[in-house]
């Protein structure tokens, strides 16, 4: 189960480098940069709220020891 905040975070920083490149590559040209950073928006947003929802039904527990 925490392995997918761990992919999310994935795909956020993978978006987040896919807008860097959009904008060095097309300046002000097209949307791309623009889509890239709504996706991290989007990611970032339903992180948030898995997380919310882990913790509400228990699947995360803070400060838990692993021993």
């Amino acid at each position: 189960m925490k392995l997918i905040p761990a992919f999310i975070l994935v795909t956020i920083l993978a978006s987040l480098g896919s807008a860097l490149y959009f904008m060095i590559k097309d300046g002000s040209r097209t949307r791309r940069t623009v889509q890239a950073l709504t996706v991290r928006i989007s990611l970032s947003v339903a992180l948030f709220l898995f997380l919310m929802l882990g913790y509400w039904m228990g699947w995360f527990v803070p400060n838990q020891r692993p021993f």
